[in-house]
């Protein structure tokens, strides 16, 4: 069991290639084809494309705040590969890849950042909840619906994740604690990614790291090299066996590190520094994997062309969403309450007042 092996009260972390995609732990070494492989890689491209192709669009103006992904699409890819079509995936707001992976579109995800309900409307993915904005809710989210699992006697597994901050959040404790009483068949994913905006793990806890967290709720937890996709794939494959044979939920803490800002609106280099982010660059999870599938001769495509197909794609899919019928009104306001109470009232009309303003101006 790795989680005996890698205990996080001895502070040990997963790791199966390291900068230089060398293998370094050939016994865990996952049974994975190099068709596969190579399948993760471009999903973890196309992930990234599709990222630095929102922030394009957000810094246009024709999206709003929007969360980069970049740096953590090993964790997102590993562990969607791992899901089922009737396993349950609740998100935060930083799981792109892993969205995908499970079916959602990169259409739907510009819907939502355009502000657009419609955008949380997954038609082609399955058990996946809406992007959750409040840090740490979603935990409680997943443990209940672990919970129903059980009850119900279902074959389902739940993966849910949560950044480094959110393990400060209450929620995390109430959700982890009735995890491990009720045996959930949960996977935790704490995506460790050094900052919470601009805190720094350090002031989030004294603990020697965020997988212990899980002892005291009677759970196993492990620390991953979450820039590892070999590691991610192995912890994730792990824990799904683990969950599915009725021994109750799992902790993962995946180190990785946000190459971008926390979001849009804010700015990294108020809070850490060039020589910091330089560092991390040495341990980008796009690099290591190109450099094994290098280093074992089974990469051979022409890189740049595949990424100017998926932007081709990608933008046509914004395009698709950008001509998307607009918000009706009636949507925010009419269907919140059976009599709409008078200060929504008041807010549809001064709203009303403000779109017939703007259309005047135009």
């Amino acid at each position: 069991m790795i989680f005996k092996t890698f205990n996080p009260l001895e502070d040990k972390t997963l790791r199966i290639i390291d900068n230089a995609g060398k293998i370094i732990n050939k016994e865990l070494f996952p049974d994975l084809d190099n068709e596969t492989i190579i399948k993760a890689y471009k999903s973890m491209l196309y992930a990234r494309t599709a990222d630095e192709m929102a922030i394009s669009y957000q810094r246009q103006g024709r999206m709003y705040t929007y969360p980069p992904n970049m740096g953590q699409e090993a964790i997102h890819i590993a562990s969607g590969m791992i899901m089922r079509q009737n396993d349950w995936l609740v998100p935060t707001f930083r799981e792109l890849g892993v969205m995908l992976a499970k079916g959602v579109s990169v259409k739907e995800i510009f819907i939502y950042y355009m502000g657009n309900e419609q955008g949380s409307n997954f038609k082609q993915a399955n058990h996946v909840l809406p992007i959750c904005v409040p840090i740490g809710s979603q935990f409680l989210h997943a443990t209940g619906i672990g919970y129903s699992i059980n009850y119900r006697k279902k074959d389902e597994v739940v993966f849910s994740f949560i950044g480094d901050g959110g393990t400060s959040e209450g929620d995390f404790s109430e959700a982890l604690n009735f995890a491990g009483v009720w045996k959930v068949p949960v996977i935790y994913i704490i995506q460790n990614n050094q900052y919470a905006i601009s805190v720094p793990v350090q002031n989030q806890t004294k603990s020697i790291n965020l997988a212990v967290k899980a002892v005291a709720f009677g759970l196993p937890g492990i620390k991953v090299d979450g820039n590892d996709f070999f590691a991610m794939y192995v912890a994730c494959k792990e824990a799904f066996e683990h969950v599915r044979a009725g021994k109750g939920a799992v902790l993962i803490e995946a180190l990785t590190y946000r190459k971008g800002a926390h979001t849009t609106s804010d700015d990294p280099t108020k809070y850490r520094t060039k020589e910091e982010e330089q560092e991390w660059d040495k341990t980008d999870p796009l690099i290591r994997l190109k450099r094994y599938m290098d280093d074992k001769g089974i990469w051979n495509e022409d890189e740049e062309k595949l990424i100017e197909n998926y932007k081709q794609e990608i933008d046509q899919q914004f395009t698709e969403a950008e001509n998307l019928t607009p918000y009706q009104l009636e949507d925010v306001f009419d269907y919140m309450y059976d009599e709409m109470p008078d200060i929504l009232k008041k807010q549809k009309t001064d709203y009303q007042k403000f779109l017939s303003w703007k259309e005047k101006r135009i």
